[in-house]
């Protein structure tokens, strides 16, 4: 996931030549007619707010802003207002503005946000128009399910972020590891060999920001231990986490409470490694900082920036506890009901999927079947699109702040992990209760 310092509002109007003139070298208008609808001229002018999340540094907002120009001029009674700034901004400004009726029309997002503005009243009901897009049926199955409530569509898909193992093969080799592990228990027995051939520690956790919750809820899933399970009945959903009356379960989370613990004891990652975020995690396994990472195919973006470091990346499926199942990060748009142009709101939203687009902005990420990259960052990633598992859909800021801090107890505080396991099911619950999710009795 990428992620930009600063809020930084750009009328595309405003810039519309000069983008049109740097995206005709990649990319041609013709190409968006033929994908999207058909040039058209809005009854009244009408401006669409979208928030987006893109590292400026990195060539694939500059692609995004490109296309986007070129369906301003298919449709030139629309013009696209995009505000910038970082996730963690985005979902506390979505809240405040959502909650004074000055929300925007579409924004980037993340799905750890469906639960909560669903709640919020804040979605379009997007069922009906994407039940009448022709291509409805190019994104992965999967996706869909996971952007549903309650059998709804509430949010469409921008990019997956399919967890994977990440390797450097010269430092594996260096140690004489010839493959990379299977296993987490693998990876932890290689470690210290790791460490004393090659000077590097072998693997990075993330316990700050966003990725922390994500990396967290793979291993939950590895370890069968249900973050929060769905309670059948009649009405509106309901969940609850069960290890409090389940002892399998709590002894599997228990697992992997002492996992992290197991990985800062015996050398696998460093001590100074234990706060960092998604940034840091990223930025030193691009510099070959350490071996090892569960990440995403955006890391390919990194491969321009360090080519040297890069080369040897090696992409296998994650490590495993019970199963090697990874986390399917279903990156959404979000489309505002209170939009005063929701109909053009969707109208955009139906764009931003298309083949044209995705082919362009997402190549490596693409939630569409038939958007696969080449070569490794492309097929290593969708091979494991059917053994992902997203979080399920509940409202999840008070459950992922409880993941964060579960995490830090046992990092730096050192906490046993069966209280700390006993603790985090406690305070699961006590968020579901919290937002009127928690099944009865």
């Amino acid at each position: 996931m990428s992620e930009s310092k600063a809020p930084n509002t750009i009328t595309r109007r405003q810039a519309g030549a000069a983008m049109l003139s740097a995206g005709a070298a990649m990319l041609s208008a013709g190409a968006l007619v033929a994908a999207g609808a058909p040039s058209a001229r809005a009854a009244d002018p009408v401006t669409l707010k979208f928030w987006v999340a893109w590292d400026p540094a990195l060539p694939d907002s500059k692609i995004a802003q490109a296309k986007i120009a070129q369906y301003e001029a298919a449709h030139p009674g629309v013009t696209i207002e995009l505000q910038n700034m970082s996730f963690e901004a985005m979902h506390d400004k979505l809240v405040t503005a959502i909650a004074g009726g000055q929300g925007p029309d579409i924004s980037w997002g993340l799905a750890e946000w469906l639960g909560e503005l669903d709640r919020m009243g804040a979605l379009a009901d997007l069922t009906d128009a994407v039940d009448g897009w022709p291509d409805k049926a190019a994104i992965y199955p999967n996706v869909w399910t996971g952007l549903a409530v309650n059998g709804r569509i509430k949010a469409v898909p921008h990019y997956l972020g399919i967890r994977a193992l990440l390797s450097h093969q010269a430092l594996l080799a260096k140690a004489g590891i010839t493959a990379p592990p299977q296993s987490w228990p693998e990876l932890l027995d290689q470690a210290a060999t790791i460490r004393a051939k090659t000077g590097k520690y072998a693997f990075a956790v993330a316990n700050d920001t966003v990725r922390a919750p994500q990396e967290f809820f793979m291993l939950l899933v590895q370890n069968d231990a249900p973050l929060a399970e769905l309670v059948p009945g009649s009405g509106p959903a309901r969940y609850r986490n069960n290890w409090d009356r389940d002892p399998a379960q709590l002894r599997r989370g228990t697992e992997v409470m002492a996992l992290y613990r197991d990985l800062l004891a015996r050398g696998a990652i460093a001590p100074n490694s234990t706060s960092w975020g998604w940034e840091e995690e990223d930025n030193n396994f691009a510099l070959g900082q350490y071996a090892m990472v569960m990440d995403g195919s955006w890391m390919h973006l990194h491969e321009s920036q360090y080519p040297d470091s890069m080369r040897d990346v090696q992409i296998t499926p994650p490590p495993g506890l019970r199963n090697r199942r990874t986390y399917f990060e279903i990156n959404p748009f979000y489309v505002y009901k209170a939009s005063a142009h929701l109909q053009q709101a969707t109208d955009f939203a139906h764009f931003l999927i298309t083949r044209d687009y995705q082919a362009a902005a997402r190549p490596a990420d693409s939630p569409r079947t038939d958007v696969v990259g080449t070569g490794k960052w492309g097929t290593s990633f969708s091979s494991l699109a059917a053994s992902g598992v997203p979080f399920p859909p509940v409202a999840l800021g008070q459950i992922t702040r409880a993941m964060q801090d579960a995490i830090g107890r046992v990092l730096l505080r050192q906490e046993e992990p069966q209280a700390v396991a006993a603790r985090f099911g406690k305070a699961v619950n006590h968020a579901l209760r919290q937002s009127g999710e928690l099944a009865a009795g």
